[in-house]
């Protein structure tokens, strides 16, 4: 970690922004006080096609009968619509 000056900050910006980029971290000053700190983002790794499919197929299957007795036990039946939520009235 590097301590610098608002005024280095400014001046120096360019430099300081490649090395905030690099992995360097900084603590910005004003009148001899800390005031920031600069950092790099921690940036995740976005998946590959492949991996979310992997990762889909690796989840348990729902059974939708069986979702739908969990619900109307939890929730009841008399506001229900009707079987198929998507159906077209």
């Amino acid at each position: 970690m590097k301590v610098i000056s608002q005024r280095e900050f400014r001046n120096n910006s360019a430099e300081v922004m490649d090395a905030v980029e690099a992995g360097e971290t900084y603590h910005i000053t004003r009148n001899g006080t800390e005031v920031a700190e600069l950092r790099p983002l921690v940036r995740r790794r976005r998946p590959t096609a492949a991996e979310l499919i992997a990762r889909h197929r690796s989840l348990p299957r729902v059974d939708a009968a069986r979702l739908r007795g969990d619900a109307d036990e939890f929730f009841g039946t008399e506001d229900r619509v009707g079987d198929d939520p998507w159906e077209r009235e």
